[in-house]
């Protein structure tokens, strides 16, 4: 890939930035279909993060940010306009620049979450689910999920007030799902999900009791460290489908890609282009 004077620079904006998987995907992409763009990651700590994206776009050739942890929540108070589902989800991972300088921000790591369960056949409407992690990826991944008709969800955090903030969102925007915290107990769910950072370091505990899995549930994973995390290697041993990290993220460039105002494409396409490196 060629950068020059005229390449367009979205901002991957975390910390910290070596389970990064992003760049190997956009990057690719763009070189294929002859974008002149590029994905850079830039580690950035909590405490500095209001002022590194506000410096960010003063830049006259930033298209946008890319936002994941720990500044999924943290972001939504920086914006100037925010879309219903970020209200719902409490969370941000996409940021533009709109015409009159203002900021604005989506959310589509719900979206593609569950865009990869049904891609792979798994039935939602009705079904009970267990989400672990209620920060600004599981926030979102559940309030996919309700959209798709989920019947009950169950959500755990160790902060338990983030669980609860969680549940009041969701019952407020979907009234008809029964929801539940305090447990992270997957027995009777036919859905599983680690939405925490737990499997990005060696010797991470499991975020929920293995052995109360059982075989029919589906285990959905968010942690992009490793292709098959201990948790998912753990999940297939039992006998459960599971769903691995990037799923999410090659299901949810379509739409990154559409808000930013980039040439759209698919999952398969992003796959068969994509230089990933574990």
């Amino acid at each position: 890939m060629m950068i020059n004077g005229q390449t367009e620079v979205i901002a991957h904006l975390g910390y910290p930035t070596h389970s990064f998987k992003a760049p190997m995907i956009y990057n690719p992409y763009f070189e294929s279909v002859g974008v002149n763009a590029v994905v850079v990651p830039m580690g950035c700590r909590p405490e500095s993060f209001p002022q590194v994206l506000r410096s960010l776009f003063t830049l006259e050739n930033i298209r946008g940010a890319l936002i994941t942890m720990p500044h999924k929540v943290s972001v939504v108070s920086l914006l100037d306009e925010v879309t219903p589902t970020v209200r719902v989800a409490g969370a941000c991972n996409a940021v533009k620049r709109a015409a009159d300088g203002r900021l604005v921000g989506d959310m589509f790591d719900g979206a593609g979450f569950v865009r990869g369960l049904q891609r792979k056949g798994l039935e939602l409407r009705g079904a009970r689910g267990l989400v672990v992690g209620c920060g600004g990826v599981g926030s979102a991944i559940a309030a996919s999920l309700a959209g798709a008709g989920l019947g009950a969800i169950a959500l755990h955090d160790a902060q338990p007030a983030a669980a609860e903030a969680l549940a009041q969102r969701l019952k407020t925007h979907y009234p008809a799902i029964e929801v539940t915290t305090g447990s992270n107990d997957p027995a009777g769910m036919a859905l599983a999900v680690n939405a925490t950072p737990l499997g990005m370091n060696a010797g991470d505990p499991m975020p929920m009791d293995i052995s109360r899995l059982e075989s029919h549930t589906f285990v959905g994973e968010v942690v992009m460290k490793s292709e098959v995390t201990p948790f998912l290697a753990a999940a297939q041993a039992r006998g459960c489908r599971v769903q691995i990290g990037t799923d999410m993220l090659f299901e949810m460039i379509p739409a990154y890609l559409e808000f930013f105002g980039f040439p759209t494409t698919t999952a398969e396409i992003l796959r068969s282009v994509a230089r990933l490196q574990y």
